[in-house]
């Protein structure tokens, strides 16, 4: 008797389940159940001739019924494009900023320069790829955290907490000090080069501890390895200034300049006195975990001496409580969301019934939150600041406002999502203690549980 892989592991593990093939009778029986009726050959003959699923499965009893209309919303002006960039974390961080810094300043238009920021995240990611070679060199190539580290040296992936790390060291610039680069806005090749040399750098370390050497040995080949990532980065993205000025226009027409500035300078005059984390809180809706505890990803940082990504866990009224509370006061949120799920492109709207997946092709592919996160079916996948809700005459939420880095395409670059597809496909938000319940705040003061790196929440 012949036996597969699968069945024979299954056995030396003392598995009571088989791994079976699909039988004959089976088989008889799966082409069966396709019944070839008029109504599923006209469905056949449109989905094999129309490449757009999405389009076909488009649920006309949902359309006009979310308008673009917001009892509250916050004030806030221009649309920002992050192009082809995995940058929306920072994007949303600073646009957050953005309509204080107008205010102050007396401006009609402002933007921060995000691709000075976007130097200084790659250029400290590689520095904590290369530590964490390092203090990881003992292990084999196989371990987990070692396997994780290769695989993706980098990437300009992120969330609040890295806007944070880096503002905090190397303050901020506006746009034009250091516009964006054919780099900047396409980072897929700058990023492929980058995360060659480390994997050869983080290689070599390895070597390196294997053979016993000094750590200055070891330090002398880190810093090797930088130099060439900063000259990569330098010579794609241009070198990011130690000081500058920045000459700008007033609403009433008036000339002004910030002379000899420092970034650092100019991040601690627009940033808010209590802008840090003990003040502004990540907040998430996790069901697969217990609400009001406080969660840490290990190693979810940009800098060596920054903060982990860090959550409270709570439930989606007590979310949207808050975030009601921030919008009436006018404080837009960092937020992010699986924003691919549901999503009418078209009409800017976000809905769970915008599409009918179900009727379409007679199959049930309904999965609740909870599964469709540890099934990975579903995750947070796109930052952006939440900044309007539209409320009934109960003060009930009915739908909620995102605005975009995506540029002005899709609904001038603000998008409208129901209060349903909020329950369902929003995962963070980052928001001011003062609007959070008694019961989270003392939830604060507990030790983080801490999560792999790995986790399912990344």
């Amino acid at each position: 008797m012949k036996y597969n892989v699968i069945t024979i592991m299954l056995l030396l593990l003392g598995g009571s389940l088989s791994a079976q093939t699909v039988t004959e009778k089976e088989l008889r029986e799966i082409r069966a159940s396709f019944v070839r009726d008029p109504a599923t050959r006209a469905i056949q003959n449109v989905l094999t001739n129309d490449k757009n699923i999405r389009e076909n499965a488009l649920n006309r009893e949902r359309q006009g019924k979310v308008d673009h209309f917001f009892k509250y919303r916050v004030t806030v002006k221009g649309i920002t494009d992050q192009k082809s960039s995995g940058r929306c974390w920072m994007f949303t961080s600073l646009n957050v900023l953005r309509p204080g810094v107008m205010v102050k300043y007396d401006l009609n238009e402002f933007n921060f320069s995000h691709n000075y920021l976007y130097f200084w995240d790659i250029f400290e990611k590689a520095n904590l790829f290369l530590e964490n070679i390092i203090a990881t060199a003992g292990k084999p190539m196989d371990d987990r955290g070692v396997t994780e580290f290769f695989k993706n040296p980098v990437n300009d992936g992120g969330v609040w907490n890295l806007y944070y790390n880096l503002g905090e060291k190397y303050g901020v610039v506006p746009r034009e000090v250091m516009p964006e680069t054919a780099h900047s806005e396409n980072t897929s090749g700058l990023l492929s080069l980058v995360n060659e040399r480390l994997r050869k750098g983080g290689y070599t370390l390895r070597e390196l501890v294997a053979a016993k050497k000094k750590r200055e040995l070891l330090q002398a080949e880190k810093l090797a390895t930088l130099k060439d990532v900063y000259r990569v980065l330098a010579l794609c993205l241009g070198e990011p200034p130690a000081r500058f000025t920045w000459r700008y226009r007033t609403r009433n027409g008036e000339i002004q300049a910030l002379t000899d500035y420092t970034p650092r300078q100019f991040y601690e005059e627009i940033t808010p006195s209590d802008y840090d984390p003990k003040s502004y809180i990540m907040i998430m809706n996790d069901p697969t975990r217990e609400y009001y505890k406080v969660y840490e990803i290990e190693n979810y940082r940009n800098t060596i001496e920054g903060i982990n990504w860090t959550y409270l866990n709570l439930p989606n009224e007590e979310i949207k409580r808050a975030a009601i509370a921030s919008i009436k006061n006018n404080e837009a949120m960092y937020s992010s969301s699986d924003v691919g799920k549901a999503f009418d492109r078209t009409t800017g709207v976000l809905d769970p019934g915008v599409y009918d997946f179900n009727a379409l092709f007679g199959v049930d592919f309904s999965m609740d939150k909870k599964a469709r996160i540890l099934t990975r079916q579903s995750g947070s996948a796109h930052a952006m600041a939440l900044v309007g809700v539209d409320t009934d005459e109960n003060e009930h939420p009915v739908k909620w406002q995102f605005e975009n880095s995506w540029g002005t395409t899709i609904n001038g670059g603000y998008l409208t999502f129901t209060d349903k597809w909020f329950d369902e496909y929003i995962f963070r938000v980052v928001i001011h203690r003062r609007y959070l319940s008694e019961k989270a705040i003392k939830s604060l003061d507990q030790k983080p549980i801490l999560l792999p790196a790995w986790d399912y929440m990344n």
